[in-house]
């Protein structure tokens, strides 16, 4: 017989916001368990679940520092497998509006790790609890309820590819993160709590992603090197360093713009874009795979803090709340930072109260980079959206410290550092970094993106080893 006295939650996809979740769990339920379609024990490539898996998915810096929080050791262990890292101002070649910005140290470590090496040491780190348990090639049906429907009581599942009958996993918390196809919001009407409020705004996304092994190198020491799109020119990419000694690039184009998976139409691509150096360097470079697409058509926020009534016992983390534009690399670090969220409602032995979690998780985790995008998105005349005076003086703004970022390398480290979520965007207004703005784009010096190799002699990284510099860039 059970032991009834056991407490237990269940969490909805081995996603990496579904194993942060569980990281957290584990410290207040007796036991977790973790629900899946796919295989996840073991497995090292991309998941069929999980299609964004093939392609560039970026931790921000404060992901970073959430992770390790939560996984204590878990970022050396990634590099000593062979992931190159960097500083997220000072080691990447950054491009705004088709300029360089100056590069500067700021304190921002890039784990530069394709999907499937993230996933895989984050899904080890969380076997390795004693108890956390992965259900396996299990489809999610439902969730059972108490009689009056007001408590979240477990999940009905079935194994794939058998006959067997459906069981119920009982759960005294559920943790829905199962990403942009979540079911809650169809639960929810079923059970009569009504239609959550959604939010989406098309802006027609499309990305093609290649890995190759380099023949010559382009990066004079540098991490990566990102051109990103503008209302000038809305062609952007990802040219980074990542395991397995290779280079992942991800290109991508806005509304309806999309770069071709014929490796010549990929080619002529690349050389549109803002720098040549990734055009130059793919050019002669070994193939190691064909070009792969994905599509995404809109953002979307699912506004679960605004509704009247909720159920306990249940909570909704990662994509399956808001999906940004993948652009900006932000919803890894989001799902971190949701997973915190969780741990500060777990307390003196009581299952979160969801209104409470949905409010904190919205104000604190979600608004910020929700706001900072969709001031960029709506920075391209084709995306449809209100651009109220507010949003205007936001965007001129943000036009004046990437100039200045351009030519000055405190305002540089300063924007990445609200760009990698660990300053909130008004500390740009700082007297001290709002007088650099002001100084830079009256007075600065444009930046002529000078390489690594005539600024800083000592480096002697290779194509996709894991070197780093050995001297900070002069401002």
């Amino acid at each position: 017989m059970a032991d009834v006295t056991k407490t237990r939650a269940v969490v909805l996809g081995g996603s990496i916001a579904g194993l942060f979740a569980a990281r957290v769990l584990a410290d207040a339920y007796d036991e977790v368990l973790i629900v899946d379609r796919d295989a996840l024990i073991g497995v090292d490539g991309p998941r069929r679940s999980c299609p964004q898996g093939k392609h560039i998915n970026g931790l921000l810096a404060r992901g970073q520092l959430a992770m390790e929080e939560m996984f204590p050791g878990i970022t050396e262990e990634i590099f000593a497998d062979g992931v190159p890292t960097g500083d997220l101002a000072g080691d990447v070649r950054w491009y705004f509006k088709g300029k360089p910005i100056k590069q500067q140290d700021a304190g921002l470590t890039c784990v530069s790790a394709s999907r499937p090496m993230l996933e895989k040491h984050i899904r080890r780190r969380t076997n390795a609890l004693e108890n956390v348990t992965f259900v396996e090639k299990h489809d999610i049906l439902g969730v059972t309820t108490s009689e009056d429907k007001r408590r979240i009581t477990g999940v009905k599942v079935q194994r794939i590819g058998t006959k067997s009958a459906e069981k119920v996993l009982s759960a005294d918390l559920v943790v829905d993160a199962t990403g942009r196809g979540s079911r809650t919001p169809i639960w929810l009407e079923e059970l009569g709590y009504g239609r959550v409020e959604e939010e989406r705004k098309k802006i027609g996304l499309g990305y093609v992603t290649q890995h190759y092994r380099l023949t010559e190198d382009p990066y004079h020491g540098d991490l990566s090197i990102n051109p990103v799109a503008s209302a000038a020119l809305p062609r952007g990419a990802i040219f980074t360093k990542t395991d397995g000694g290779r280079v992942e690039l991800t290109t991508y184009g806005l509304l309806g713009d999309h770069p071709p998976t014929d490796q010549a139409g990929l080619f002529e691509w690349l050389k549109t874009l803002s720098t040549q150096d990734i055009y130059n360097a793919v050019k002669t470079a070994e193939i190691l795979d064909e070009p792969v697409a994905f599509r995404f058509p809109t953002t979307l926020r699912r506004r679960y803090e605004k509704m009247d009534r909720f159920p306990d016992g249940l909570l909704v983390v990662g994509d399956a709340v808001t999906c940004f534009n993948p652009v900006y690399a932000q919803g890894m670090t989001v799902s971190a930072l949701s997973a915190l969220t969780i741990r500060g409602h777990l307390h003196s032995g009581a299952t979160p109260d969801p209104k409470l979690y949905f409010a904190d998780l919205a104000r604190d985790v979600i608004d910020p980079p929700w706001e900072m995008t969709n001031t960029v998105d709506l920075s391209f005349p084709g995306v449809e959206g209100n651009r109220t005076f507010a949003l205007k003086v936001q965007q001129f703004f943000l036009s004046l410290t990437q100039t200045a970022a351009s030519r000055d390398g405190d305002v540089a480290a300063a924007y990445m550092k609200t760009a990698g979520m660990v300053a909130k965007p008004e500390s740009l207004m700082q007297p001290k970094i709002l007088f650099k703005i002001i100084k830079a784009v009256l007075f600065g010096r444009k930046n002529q993106a000078v390489p690594r190799s005539a600024a800083s002699p000592k480096v002697t990284a290779l194509p996709g080893n894991n070197a780093v510099t050995e001297e900070k860039k002069a401002a």
